[in-house]
Formats: C-alpha cells, structure tokens, sequence
C-alpha cells in the first residue's frame, strides 16, 4: 500500500466516525436498529477507492500529521513482524476497536461484521447464539438463566455461571458487554465458555453449539383475581404488534389490574419504547433525550393506547435497562404504575449504532442522555422499585412460584382494595416446579 493510499484511509476512518455519530436509527441499549433505519447511511459514504485527489488535498494537514505515528506503526509490524504477511482487514478493524475503546465509555465499541449482523437479527425476533439471559453489570459476563431448550440449557450452564474465558481468550478486564458480543455467533458454530461457578474447586468448560433462537418480544396471561400478567422481553421490531395483540386478548377478560414484567429485558428501540409507554400513558412527556450541547428533543405519548386506565405494577430487577427503564420510569412518574422488585440496571443513554462502507461492521457511537418525564437521569443509577423484593432465583419458576410476581400480585391487590402498599416483602428462595 503506497503512502498516499495509506493516508487516504487513515483520514478517512476518521471521517466516518466523525459522521457516523450523527447519522442513522438511534437505539436505547445494546440492541441494533431496524433494517429499514440504516441502509440509507453506507450508500452516502464513498469507498475508500472513491476518495478523489481533490479532497485528499481538502483534509486539514494537522489530521495528516496526527496520523504520522500511526502509519509508522504500521509499516513497522509489516517490515518487522515475524508472522508474515499480516492480516490488513484484521489491523484495520483492531485500529477502529481501539480507537473507539479510547473513548472510555462501555455503550461506546466497535462491532465486527458478524457480531453485527447477529445483534441486527435479535431485534427482529429471533438471534443466533447460545441462548441465555446475562447479565453485564459486574466484573465477568454471568449467565442469569439459559432459555428453555437452548443449547445453553442443553450444555448444562447454570445460573450465577461467571464467563471466564471465550475461546481459550481470557475475559479479565473486559467488558462484559463485549464478551456478551463475542458469545453471540452464526448457527452450527461452536464456542467453548470456561465458566467459573460457585462451589466448584476449579473453572468448567463447556463447548456449545451455537443455534438460531426464537423468542416471542411480549406475551400473556390472566393470573387469579383478574389480574393481567404482560411479559416484554425486549424493544424490537415486533414488540408493539405482539403487545397489542397480548392486550387485544387480555382486555376481553376485563381485568382489574396489569402486571408489566420488565425484568432482565436489556432495552431496544427509543421509538419502541416510546410506542409501549403509549399503551399505559394517555398524554404527556414519555422521555427527554439530552445532548451534550445542551439540545433537547421531546418524546410524547403517541394517544392511542388500550389500558391508560387500569391499575398497573411494574417487575424490575438489576437486569431491566435501557428502554425498559423509560417505560417503567414513565409509569413511575406519572403515578401510573408501583415497581417491584430490586434497583434496575442504569442505562440512561443513547446509542447510534453506524453500519461502516464494505460490509465492515458498526461503529457504535454514545450520543444522549435521556431523562425521564420527571427530568430525572437513571445513567449508573437506576431506578429505586417502590417495594422492594429481591429474588435471583424467580426468573427460573412458574409464576405461582416467584415471590417477585407473587408480590406485584399483592402489591396491585392493595391498590385495588385502596390500601398502601407495603415498602418491602421478605425474601425467599422458591421451590421450583419439578
């Protein structure tokens, strides 16, 4: 690669990413935007060929010189390195990794090729992985629960199981989110976890096979007393239809009261979001999205919602972020609904996520805060239920089992009869269904 081209593509990664984080679908969470939200994007940036010598002469001599040390790192590993030849598409996306890992913030990474595609499928209803619920707030990935039939359930992994090492790579000091990325993978691919898990002497490892996993984003059921259980999994592309559909059955019933199971749903689409809150709120702010300038945009309620009136509680945990925190925290602001459960998650910002030219990934980019229609800002903090229950095991139980869904239970059944609800429950562990 002669020099001129290697200064080319040094500006022009810049360029992008600069422009990348103003353009394209916005999200909430670490979830990928709709198919028809980005396309648009990679067809207005010219391919690296393309970039003619009139606007190489455009680029400020202070970026070329910036980008001196780098192009002499690297003619350094081709002259020098011992493995020859490298891989230039393997440097360049490690380039672009660092680069956005420099920036010090956990939403804010590069996304490999596949790693992409497989987050833009998970939105649509269905990825490609193992098929577990994880949590990313500690020091290591850790399994919350595999999915029913999952080859994560399969190979044997259990709640509490820490992700140790991805493929023979050491996970210490890495995000967990990121390993969360490198977890994820095509179907019929293997991917071999050293778990470290508690009572166990020494780390297991488990190899899996990766398979396409379906789950339905918001599903139902009337429970006893008339009340209405409504479990949202995530913010995709089919989330609104499946909750209008689950309301549409449910309200044929007449409950009394709605149950909004929130927990361990890692968030989605802003504008989903905005669409479920919808249903629940009449009128009104249903979030702000605050910019770094001091610009504000305003998210209203859509108007159109089917149970604006009935009695609503809400189930959080430690694994609700991102979108589920802008409904819940919504409902919690207008005195719509009580929340139950532990501290959610803590995720009050917003992510583009840019589909970068030949096919190379996405840049995912922090570009807002958002607050709730109480202008509070939940980033690092969560929000704080209304009756505390802790419970890490009720997720794995029926219903008539899990002491968080038996105290919403309680909880709207006091608000129904005009008592306060109490500020906690006990916890226990509960037995569950063989």
């Amino acid at each position: 690669m002669n020099r001129t081209m290697k200064t080319i593509l040094g500006l022009f990664v810049g360029i992008i990413l600069l422009a990348g984080a103003f353009a394209g679908g916005v999200l909430v969470g670490h979830l990928v935007p709709a198919s028809n939200q980005l396309p648009f994007f990679s067809d207005l940036i010219p391919s690296v060929p393309s970039v003619t010598p009139e606007e190489q002469a455009a680029t400020p001599d202070e970026l070329q010189t910036l980008f001196v040390p780098f192009w002499e790192a690297w003619n350094i590993v081709h002259e020098q390195y011992v493995d020859q030849p490298v891989d230039d598409v393997a440097l360049m996306r490690g380039a672009i990794r660092g680069m956005m890992d420099a920036l010090g913030d956990k939403q804010t990474f590069y996304m490999d090729p596949i790693t992409y595609e497989t987050e833009t499928s998970s939105l649509q209803g269905e990825y490609e992985g193992i098929g577990a619920y994880v949590d990313t707030d500690g020091e290591y990935l850790t399994i919350i629960s595999p999915i029913a039939g999952s080859p994560a359930e399969m190979a044997g992994l259990r709640p509490g199981d820490k992700v140790i090492a991805i493929d023979g790579e050491d996970m210490t000091g890495v995000a967990p989110e990121q390993a969360r990325l490198k977890v994820l993978g095509p179907a019929g691919t293997t991917i071999i976890l050293k778990i470290q898990r508690e009572g166990e002497p020494e780390p297991l490892e488990f190899t899996i096979t990766r398979a396409r996993i379906s789950i339905k984003s918001a599903e139902g059921k009337m429970l006893e007393d008339g009340i209405a259980y409504v479990d949202i999994n995530t913010f995709g592309d089919n989330t609104t239809s499946e909750l209008r559909s689950t309301l549409d059955t449910l309200l044929k019933e007449n409950p009394r009261g709605i149950i909004i199971d929130l927990r361990n749903n890692p968030g989605g689409y802003l504008h989903t979001s905005v669409e479920v809150s919808s249903e629940f709120i009449a009128e009104g702010v249903v979030l702000y999205e605050q910019y770094g300038d001091g610009r504000r945009d305003v998210y209203n309620a859509n108007g159109n919602g089917q149970a604006t009136d009935l009695p609503i509680v809400v189930l959080v945990n430690e694994g609700s972020a991102s979108a589920s925190e802008i409904l819940a925290g919504a409902l919690q602001d207008y005195g719509r609904a009580t929340l139950v459960g532990v501290q959610s998650y803590g995720k009050g910002s917003v992510q583009n996520w840019v589909p970068l030219s030949n096919d190379q990934g996405a840049a995912r980019v922090t570009i807002a805060k958002w607050l709730t229609p109480k202008e509070r800002a939940i980033d690092g903090i969560g929000l704080t239920p209304d009756v505390y229950v802790d419970c890490s095991e009720c997720i794995l139980v029926e219903t008539e089992n899990d002491i968080q869904v038996q105290a919403a239970i309680e909880t709207l059944l006091a608000v129904l009869n005009g008592s306060p609800a109490p500020t906690s429950m006990p916890t226990r562990i509960p037995t569950p269904v063989q």
